[in-house]
Formats: C-alpha cells, sequence, structure tokens
C-alpha cells in the first residue's frame, strides 16, 4: 500500500495499521484525488520543534509538519506527528488519543492536498473536512 507508517524518537505506536492505511486512501478517493506515497511519521515533541524550527522558522511546539511532494491530484508526502502533542492535544479538547491521531493525521493529509488553515476561514473549512474524514472511519470500523 502507498501508505507507511513508521516511528522516531518515540515509543508511540499506531493501532490497526492496514484499517488506517484503507481509511486514508478511501478519504483521499472520496476527494477525487489518488494516494500516491504518503508516510507518517511518529515523533517527540522536542524533534518537531527542532523540525519547526529549522524548516518554517516557527519557534513553539506543534503537532504536524508535511512535506508535500504530490504532484497534480496524486497526493504525496511525509507527514511529521508529534505522538505527545497529540496525547496534550486529547486532554485539552476532551477527545479520545486515537480520534485525536486521526484528525491530525488527516490534517496533514489536507495540507498535502493544498489545503491551508492560516485564517479562521481557512481553519474552519478544514475542519469541516477533518470531520467528513472521522465520519468516513467510523463508518469503516
Amino acid at each position: 500500500m502507498p501508505v507507511t507508517f513508521h516511528t522516531e524518537k518515540t515509543e508511540y505506536i499506531l493501532k490497526q495499521k492496514l484499517k488506517h492505511k484503507q481509511w486514508v486512501k478511501a478519504w483521499i478517493e472520496s476527494q477525487e484525488a489518488f494516494c500516491g506515497q504518503i508516510c507518517f511519521i511518529y515523533t517527540s515533541n522536542k524533534q518537531l520543534r527542532s523540525m519547526n524550527q529549522e524548516f518554517l522558522n516557527h519557534n513553539y511546539f506543534t503537532d504536524v509538519i508535511t512535506f508535500d511532494y504530490s504532484e497534480g491530484r496524486v497526493i504525496s508526502g511525509d507527514v511529521f506527528i508529534s505522538a505527545e502533542q497529540v496525547e496534550i492535544n486529547a486532554g485539552n479538547y476532551g477527545t479520545e488519543p486515537e480520534e485525536e491521531m486521526r484528525r491530525v493525521m488527516i490534517h496533514g493529509v489536507l495540507h498535502l492536498m493544498a489545503y491551508n488553515d492560516g485564517t479562521e476561514e481557512e481553519r474552519e473549512s478544514m475542519r469541516q473536512l477533518e470531520n467528513e474524514a472521522l465520519h468516513l472511519w467510523l463508518k469503516m470500523v
């Protein structure tokens, strides 16, 4: 499958990997695009903050950073996710960590699909798409 999962500097292990691969692929296809090579890399807060500083000149923690290799409607890229920050987010938002992880995963995919979240309107649009993707997950399990 074109979707892979790796860990760097964290003990995090994604459960139901095959189901997640199928979900990401199905969601991308539901958006009239094609799933290329997407690599999810789970890492630590420290590592992602360092990447945020190096590549984006941002000196703060974040939950996801993407490197987009998409060509047209073939969605490809690396999605780095801080498993620690996702856990913190889940506590702050009162959600289950697994659900928050899926939201962040699809958020990263949306960035690969050229969606941005710099304005309130863009964040609202992305949140709606994230919710649609999470609904698809529930239909698949």
